[in-house]
């Protein structure tokens, strides 16, 4: 059997083995799910949200990762400079949520990004 880290993903990225995803955070999965691209989690230890997602990114055999924390969500991809996500967004509207993890599946397809605002 394949160890689950051995199978493609995107990453989102937690700050503990203890950590769950946000409920708050659904409409993201469900934006990912739609566009039938497998996510999972990955503990990554480290404060800024932007390094998290792009150290996710890099972990990720679809080189695209996620980070978020109280206020924002941040979508990165291995190619781009660690400090310059593709998308950064706060977590207030499920709408642009869902959007964004279309947007972040999309990003693995190679087809046109959902507008986010």
């Amino acid at each position: 059997m394949a160890n689950t880290m051995d199978k493609p993903a995107i990453f989102i990225a937690v700050p503990t083995a203890a950590s769950d995803l946000p409920a708050t955070l659904k409409p993201l999965l469900n934006g990912i799910e739609e566009e039938a691209i497998p996510v999972q989690t990955k503990v990554i230890a480290e404060d800024d949200v932007t390094i998290r997602a792009y150290q996710a990114a890099l972990a990720s055999r679809l080189s695209v990762g996620i980070g978020f924390d109280d206020q924002h969500v941040v979508v990165h991809y291995k190619n781009l400079h660690a400090e310059q996500p593709l998308f950064t967004v706060t977590r207030d509207s499920a709408d642009r949520l869902r959007r964004l993890g279309a947007n972040a599946a999309r990003l693995v397809k190679g087809v046109p990004f959902k507008t986010l605002d």
